[in-house]
């Protein structure tokens, strides 16, 4: 497989969960439900019908106003805060510390920029998992910018959360790789002219972004 680092990229701008760090989003429903009564299955019902992570993702709720409500639609309302927080930040899974050097070595370049769909919670969390491997101290550190889907309020797929990042960073789409794990976020990205590409086991981010051979690389290898 090629890598998309071909000559006229400039900027790349990375997806969070499953890119850099993964995750598995039914650990979550699976740690309240182990909290309650309920089945898995019941509380990823009420996550649906109650658009929780939509909510909380795209700032419609503040911390205190996602924990209430998760109180509220699980029938809990003796639940510290610790315990929502640990219970919500389950799906998050171990930093792969090869994927943040390869990040790291990017730096000087191409522009780095991080679009996530996320919550404040799983922010907070991330950086406390990053700084324990790596020493650093937020995801900030890495990247030019990041933009978070609570603070902006909007969402992936939306295409003006894209249009939003090329704007503000003031970036050419064409100049632009978009890394995700979603085909959705990709389709949308990809619309607005981002050269979007869809991360998928058992492929990496390492495997996308290798180095391209120069001419003289190749011509020696030949």
């Amino acid at each position: 497989m090629a890598s998309v680092l071909t000559p006229q990229i400039k900027n790349i701008i990375f997806d969070l969960g499953d890119v850099i760090i993964p995750i598995n989003p039914p650990l979550t429903a699976l740690a309240f439900a182990r909290l309650t009564a309920l089945t898995l299955e019941q509380v990823q019902v009420l996550f649906r019908e109650h658009q929780v992570f939509q909510q909380y993702e795209t700032g419609l709720v503040d911390d205190k106003g996602f924990r209430d409500h998760i109180r509220q639609i699980l029938n809990n309302k003796e639940w510290a805060d610790e315990v929502i927080d640990e219970a919500w930040n389950t799906l998050l899974l171990e930093f792969p510390i090869e994927r943040i050097e390869r990040i790291q070595q990017l730096r000087g370049q191409y522009r780095l920029f991080l679009l996530s769909n996320t919550s404040a919670i799983h922010i907070k969390e991330v950086n406390r998992k990053l700084k324990e491997l790596t020493g650093l101290p937020q995801l900030n550190e890495l990247f030019e910018k990041v933009y978070y889907s609570y603070e902006i309020k909007i969402m992936k797929p939306s295409p003006d959360i894209y249009q939003y990042v090329l704007n503000d960073a003031g970036l050419v789409a064409e100049e632009t790789v978009f890394l995700d794990d979603n085909a959705d976020n990709i389709r949308s990205a990809a619309e607005l002219g981002i050269q979007a590409v869809h991360v998928q086991p058992p492929l990496t981010i390492l495997d996308y972004l290798r180095d391209e051979p120069t001419n003289e690389d190749a011509s020696s290898a030949g």
